[in-house]
């Protein structure tokens, strides 16, 4: 049996009609969603990619998220070694690099307040949420591509076998529910935190203050919101 808490189940008719982002109870004007992702505390382990790819029914061989090993030399900083077997779904093998530098990645879409993505699409299929959620329509989407190829951060792909755009939702049909993302949710580490920007009690606020936080290729002025800490300079 289900019992659910009275907030919970005043939006449960919406969450039952797939519309979770319109209960009453869910104000989406409130929130300015973003992802902090501690570079120090991923171990690489995959759990991540894998809740990820339970939670929203990832075919094989595609990926939402991912992880990636870099390897830094002492003197070559500017041409790290990057792998990723699998998208780090099932972790990594030990590594037999000698000398420099290990440390993981997490990758996902950065749900860009300027997203070159949105800007591409012919259709609409791919739009803003109030939230500051970057979301596709499938039911709109052509499957042209072209938001695939305008993604700087090679966040996308086109499903296989249903020829429309996927991506990282940022779990928005958990989100509006009061939970956290699936990849935070099994992250052992806590390598990976959901940050409402907008609330101010939120201990990202603190965080953003007291650390060394950047966002991937901050050159292209997306507006990215997913902010890493300690991000490597070799990092691409």
């Amino acid at each position: 049996m289900l019992v659910l808490l009275p907030a919970a189940a005043m939006a449960w008719q919406y969450v039952l009609a797939g519309t979770p982002e319109i209960a009453p109870n869910y104000n989406r004007d409130a929130h300015w969603w973003g992802m902090l992702l501690d570079i120090d505390k991923c171990i690489g382990c995959g759990n991540c990619v894998r809740a990820c790819a339970t939670e929203n029914d990832v075919p094989e061989g595609y990926f939402r998220t991912w992880v990636e090993r870099y390897h830094v030399d002492d003197w070559h900083q500017e041409t790290p070694q990057v792998d990723s077997p699998n998208g780090g779904k099932n972790g990594f093998p030990p590594s037999t690099a000698v000398g420099g530098k290990n440390f993981f990645v997490p990758k996902m879409c950065n749900h860009c307040a300027e997203s070159p993505c949105t800007q591409v699409c012919p259709v609409g299929a791919t739009f803003h949420t109030p939230d500051g959620v970057v979301l596709v329509d499938s039911s709109y989407c052509v499957g042209c591509r072209y938001c695939v190829q305008a993604c700087p951060y090679g966040c996308r792909f086109l499903h296989p076998t249903k020829r429309t755009a996927e991506k990282c939702s940022l779990c928005y049909h958990r989100i509006t529910k009061g939970l956290t993302t699936a990849c935070c949710e099994n992250c052992p580490t806590g390598a990976r935190q959901l940050a409402d920007l907008k609330n101010p009690a939120d201990p990202i606020h603190e965080f953003l203050k007291t650390h060394s936080v950047q966002v991937l290729k901050p050159y292209l002025a997306t507006g990215a919101k997913a902010y890493y800490n300690d991000l490597d300079g070799s990092v691409r």
